[in-house]
Formats: structure tokens, C-alpha cells, sequence
């Protein structure tokens, strides 16, 4: 008899566990996804470099709620949002040297605002620049 007792108290303990995680879970992941809150970088911009006529992504990932509103500016000068290819980064493709700078992403909502920057050096390593660097080297 002892064992019966056991193997019943087994079989109902699991489904009242089961209620109370389950249902407090459910009513806190709901409430945290639509909390409002301003945005913030979860990877800001980091420095990179990139050779002349190569395609390049910045990358970035911000959090918020509202979703924030991403403008990307060039030495401080804004660029057209056709630039900006998706929410997580800019594409800049075919790079050249005037490309190179500093480059800001703007995280905006009704909220706040949060930025990060970080410099894109572009290197000319075309053959003339390289015919140069044998002949210097020799």
C-alpha cells in the first residue's frame, strides 16, 4: 500500500507544477515585449577598413518599443535612406576613398534616442599602388 500512495501523489504533483510555472511565464514574456522603452544599441558600430572597389555592411542591432527609426550620416552629413539596405546595417558598395569618415547610426522613437559612430577606413590597393610599394621595397 505503500507504494500506491507515492505513484498518486506522483501522477498529480506534475500537472499543478505544471500550472503554476506555465501560466506566470506566459503573463511576464507578454508584458516585457510591449514595454515601452527607448532605444539601445545591442551591438554598436565598430571601426573596419576596407579596400578601394570592395562592398562593405556596417553593422548594427538596436532594441526598443516602439521599433526605433535608423538614420546613418557620413562625416555629419545625412545620407538618403535608399543607402540604408535594412534595419541592421548600411551596405556601402564599391567603396572608394572618398567613402571613407565617420559614419553615426541614429536609433530614434517616440521614446529617446541613442547613437554610435565609428571611422571606415578605405585603402587604395590598386596596381598602382602596389607597382609603387616593389619599387620602394627594392
Amino acid at each position: 500500500m505503500a507504494d500506491v500512495p507515492e505513484s498518486s501523489s506522483f501522477r498529480n504533483v506534475p500537472p499543478k507544477k505544471a500550472k503554476i510555472t506555465s501560466d506566470p511565464v506566459r503573463q511576464d514574456t507578454g508584458s516585457k515585449t510591449q514595454e515601452p522603452s527607448a532605444p539601445v544599441f545591442t551591438r554598436k558600430l565598430r571601426k573596419a577598413a576596407v579596400g578601394a572597389g570592395c562592398d562593405i555592411r556596417l553593422r548594427v542591432s538596436v532594441s526598443g518599443h516602439p521599433k526605433p527609426v535608423l538614420t546613418w550620416y557620413h562625416n555629419d552629413q545625412l545620407l538618403p535612406p535608399s543607402e540604408a539596405q535594412e534595419s541592421g546595417g548600411l551596405w556601402i558598395r564599391d567603396c572608394r576613398t572618398t567613402d571613407a569618415g565617420l559614419y553615426t547610426c541614429l536609433a530614434t522613437n517616440e521614446l529617446g534616442e541613442a547613437s554610435c559612430s565609428a571611422v571606415l577606413a578605405v585603402m587604395d590597393l590598386g596596381e598602382d599602388s602596389l607597382a609603387n610599394r616593389r619599387q620602394n621595397n627594392s
